[in-house]
């Protein structure tokens, strides 16, 4: 479905925020330069040279050309990727974002060994395709193409919460995103109108061109900054 006024608003508008985006000082600063935050995760990445890179280039560009672009912090077309499952972060030390049975004051590289450790013989589920729901402005929002691709999906997820020791709130909630940018500043509202129809049109490019997504095989990544993955472990699917 097209993304709406009213979402987009209640998401982006300024009106609707009176403080400031929420990572804004600790992920990226206002001039959009990302910070020190280092951590660990599972995401796949987009094929390289594929259509839907191709596409999510293109889309940068039209976010980069509207009004307000200096008010987002982009991340590199190379960092492109779909989360899978989130590992842990500096940050965030205390359950359920961290693992019980590890001590909170534990390195962020020794977590990033032990959780490779745990990783080997570990057996992914199967292949599953995802698909474009909506375009916002900080980038895709995804999901599984059919309703078995979300059961894979949501399989892989338990897996891997049983493996690294935790479960977010939103385990069974989680929206799947490839993200393009994060919020420095909210839009100002009377522009809302112009990024909705942006947007939109986006979707229906991608949607156009990559129908199904073009992703590599899920990878356990470290990572110092949201401008690089380093794949470590890649988690071949069955089948």
């Amino acid at each position: 479905m097209p993304l709406d006024l009213a979402t987009l608003a209640q998401h982006y508008g300024r009106s609707q925020h009176p403080a400031p985006p929420y990572h804004l000082g600790t992920r990226y600063n206002g001039a959009g330069e990302f910070l020190p935050e280092p951590g660990n995760t599972i995401v796949s990445h987009l094929v390289a040279g594929s259509e839907t890179e191709k596409a999510l280039i293109e889309a940068q560009q039209s976010l980069l050309a509207m009004p307000e672009a200096h008010k987002l912090a982009f991340t590199p077309i190379e960092s492109y990727h779909m989360t899978l499952f989130q590992g842990i972060l500096e940050g965030r030390r205390k359950a359920p974002y961290w693992p019980e049975d590890v001590a909170e004051d534990t390195a962020i590289a020794e977590m990033t060994a032990l959780y490779q450790q745990r990783l080997v013989g570990f057996e992914g589920g199967p292949r599953f395709s995802v698909e474009v729901t909506a375009v916002l402005p900080t980038g895709l929002i995804v999901d599984g193409v059919s309703e078995t691709d979300r059961r894979v999906m949501a399989a892989w997820r338990d897996k891997l919460a049983e493996l690294f020791g935790y479960r977010h709130p939103d385990h069974d909630s989680y929206k799947f995103h490839i993200t393009m940018a994060y919020m420095a500043d909210w839009l100002d509202d009377e522009g809302l109108p112009g990024w909705c129809d942006t947007l939109n049109a986006i979707a229906e490019d991608i949607r156009a061109r990559a129908p199904v997504l073009e992703l590599r095989a899920p990878a356990f990544c470290s990572f110092a900054d949201m401008k690089w993955f380093e794949e470590l472990v890649v988690l071949q699917p069955k089948g």
